[in-house]
């Protein structure tokens, strides 16, 4: 089966001469696809909706046993209703071209977002697995075994993964593939009694999560490249290669990954396993930062309305954010490339506005002020400033929240305050060899002594702004502070302790939203 079925958006092409342009009372805008079993349009409800429809190639809709099957499969995949799958919204079996209409689903494959980005992050492979598992979860209470599970298979919105394709894949068993000795499935995700022709059960679905779990952390499949003869010959007789896959993810892999079926978890089981690790914990949420930020962006032009091809693969501006694949602009944009302009900037502002600097800030420091300094901080949020201070605009989202990377491949957030992966936060604070990394676009300010109240951070972020954090300059709790590029968050955060020799880095950070 193609990697191009109901639901999947790998790109808007224009409609051909040969292309209907209404099927079943659907509008139809453009090609999304097409593969053995049919073309898959963007099409739209009367009332405007977007939709991915499938129609069936001539050759099946011809073949009676074909439609048969196609009926059942059908009837089957609407009695799905998960949240994790692209749900069944119309269909047709009986019409000169049957056809199949779910849920349009902007956003791309896992398959291409792997391509594009590179293996993801062990927290956002641990949602996938969790999110993925849940669908099949919907998918085997209809009865309904996927038998093609794959990234091909599994398209990334901003609130979770969709499973699509499920529930038809049976309807071509006997009619175009038996025949010539293949089987249903992808040979580098089949589980092995599928490759050997034996009954399928929802173990199999398991089986084809763990490969794909593989390829999303490591970047390749778990038996190989190479010709399909040869992956199958591997699935059957060999043990899976982990070695691209980071450690924390081994155990559970490899349970999913078992020759024998009954070896095998249960999604339920799956599920349980990403609360029980302790970069997800018993809540799971598809929440800002799950994704990787370049992924991110990327959803978010899929999400636009779009119905030409250039349209729907806008990303962000590239002054805003680097292009998907460029490292180097990457690099760039978190480790300062907007530094120097920050500074000539806060300059001209600091000599444009001084008289109002000076009226609001010449001033001691409010009652009740959060200290940075070493001593314990109350828990409860300062005093509201007066309306005529700065800090009014401002208030406690949390105060003293001690937090630790243990690597650079964590990173601290700072809207959530919490520790997550590299890459995955909206506004951060990571480390790199000598220092703090400021995020992307915001102002700075160390302060002198030990103690920096609200007032003083937004004093020396307009005066004195820093275009570095190094280590060597936040010894002994020195605290510092970070507003945010649309100056609606500030963090005052000191330095506890680190860098060990392990590499971990505690901070303190309190946290101010705009009101």
């Amino acid at each position: 089966m193609s990697a191009q079925l109901p639901g999947a958006q790998p790109a808007h092409a224009p409609l051909s001469a040969d292309d209907p342009r209404e099927i079943g009372g659907y509008r139809l805008d453009a090609r999304l696809g097409s593969g053995g079993m049919g073309v898959v349009y963007l099409a739209r409800t009367p009332a405007g909706r977007p939709i991915a429809l499938k129609a069936v190639r001539q050759e099946f809709a011809g073949d009676p046993e074909f439609r048969k099957r196609f009926a059942q499969e059908v009837a089957s995949a609407r009695r799905i209703h998960g949240l994790f799958t692209a749900q069944v919204v119309d269909s047709s079996v009986d019409g000169p071209t049957p056809w199949l209409a779910t849920a349009y689903i902007p956003g791309p494959s896992l398959q291409q977002v792997v391509q594009r980005h590179g293996p993801l992050p062990v927290r956002t492979v641990l949602l996938l697995v969790a999110g993925i598992a849940e669908a099949l979860q919907a998918i085997h209470r209809a009865g309904v075994v996927h038998r093609d599970l794959k990234p091909a298979n599994v398209l990334i919105a901003d609130d979770g993964p969709r499973v699509i394709d499920f529930g038809i894949a049976r309807a071509t068993d006997t009619t175009a593939l038996t025949s010539t000795g293949l089987r249903i499935g992808t040979a580098a995700f089949m589980a092995p009694e599928q490759a050997m022709g034996l009954p399928v059960t929802p173990a199999t679905d398991v089986f084809a999560l763990g490969a794909l779990a593989v390829y999303v952390a490591g970047g390749a499949p778990p038996f190989g490249p190479g010709p399909e003869s040869a992956a199958l010959y591997r699935v059957v007789h060999e043990l899976p290669d982990l070695t691209r896959v980071p450690h924390d993810l081994h155990d559970l892999l490899s349970r999913c990954l078992a020759k024998c079926p009954k070896d095998r978890p249960a999604p339920e089981d799956l599920i349980a396993a990403v609360h029980a690790h302790p970069l997800v914990g018993p809540r799971p949420e598809f929440t800002d930062g799950w994704l990787p930020r370049a992924v991110s962006t990327e959803i978010a032009g899929h999400a636009k309305p779009a119905p030409t091809h250039a349209q729907a693969t806008l990303t962000a501006p590239a002054l805003a954010k680097p292009q998907p694949g460029d490292s180097a602009g990457t690099e760039r944009s978190r480790r300062g490339g907007r530094r120097v302009l920050v500074t000539v900037v806060a300059v001209a502002t600091a000599l444009v506005l001084a008289g109002a600097v000076m009226y609001y800030l010449d001033r001691p420091p409010e009652a009740g002020t959060v200290s940075s300094g070493g001593a314990a901080r109350p828990s409860t949020a300062p005093p509201r400033p007066t309306a005529s201070s700065p800090t009014a605009a401002y208030t406690s989202d949390y105060t003293d929240a001690e937090l630790t990377i243990p690597d650079s491949s964590y990173e601290f957030d700072l809207k959530a305050g919490k520790v997550v992966p590299a890459e995955t936060s909206s506004w951060y604070l990571e480390r790199d060899g000598t220092g703090f990394v400021q995020p992307e676009d915001s102002d700075a300010f160390i302060a002198t002594g030990n103690d920096l109240s609200l007032t003083d951070c937004i004093q020396g972020i307009e005066t004195q702004p820093v275009t570095a954090l190094p280590f060597d300059d936040l010894g002994d709790e020195q605290p510092f502070c970070i507003r945010s590029a649309d100056r609606r968050n500030i963090a005052i955060v000191r330095l506890v302790e680190g860098p060990t020799d392990s590499g971990a880095v505690t901070v303190a950070v309190d946290h101010y939203r705009a009101q």
